[in-house]
């Protein structure tokens, strides 16, 4: 029987697979309902300029708001841009190296140039980004950038200040002194709180002090020159 059972296996015609490869090859044409839609605000390019302007300059204003007002938003990490720190970093450094500007001795001013204080700022806010990243951070680099950027406002609005102070009051040495350390103190201690409401959650609970002591340094090195500078 084992042998018959073989002979009848054997016999058995090869099993007909038409059924499984046959079917349509076409690919069905994408509905109306299904096709992806685009909003036409979106286009920008046909736009006049003076919109675009108009639209990005209302958009850095609102990020100097949520800065002024420091709140758990994420528009600052959602919308990044760079236009703003490059803003402050110019201001910044164009107002501390006032002192070169107004000198008679171009040789010897004993104060620093624009270039030096922008690429302190600029390096410094790359530096603190680094570390953060390094330390696992879930937050991208230039969003990084962006915020600590955008938190220069305090400091720059402490540099004016100070600024204006020593033009009303330069003969009154010792009011002008103390004005100047609390005014450049307040705008330390916001920017400092600005940054940490943004950048607080994006690292791990046990390496947060760690990312978050340079950000600290930074803003005390900064607030440090437009102390120094403007006397």
């Amino acid at each position: 029987m084992a042998g018959r059972d073989d002979d009848v296996a054997f016999s058995m015609p090869p099993p007909s697979y038409s059924n499984v490869v046959e079917g349509n090859m076409q690919v069905p044409a994408a509905s109306s309902s299904s096709a992806p839609t685009f909003d036409a605000n979106m286009n920008t390019l046909d736009e006049p300029i003076r919109t675009t302007v108009f639209r990005d300059l209302g958009a850095i204003g609102q990020k100097f708001f949520h800065v002024l007002i420091p709140r758990k938003s994420k528009t600052l990490l959602r919308e990044w841009d760079l236009w703003g720190p490059l803003i402050l970093c110019t201001f910044i450094a164009m107002m501390l190296q006032g002192d070169v500007l107004n000198s008679t001795d171009k040789s010897d001013t004993g104060g620093p140039e624009f270039a030096q204080i922008f690429l302190i700022l600029t390096l410094g806010a790359v530096v603190v980004t680094l570390n953060s990243k390094l330390l696992g951070g879930n937050i991208s680099f230039f969003q990084s950038v962006c915020i600590l950027g955008y938190c220069l406002l305090p400091p720059a609005l402490a540099l004016i200040a100070c600024r204006i102070f020593a033009v009303t009051l330069g003969t009154h040495l010792t009011v002008l002194f103390a004005l100047r350390i609390v005014v450049t103190a307040v705008g330390f201690l916001w920017a400092t709180w600005a940054a940490l409401a943004f950048l607080g959650d994006t690292q791990q609970p046990n390496r947060k002090a760690l990312a978050l002591y340079p950000i600290f340094l930074f803003y005390l090195v900064i607030s440090w020159l437009i102390m120094s500078q403007t006397g």
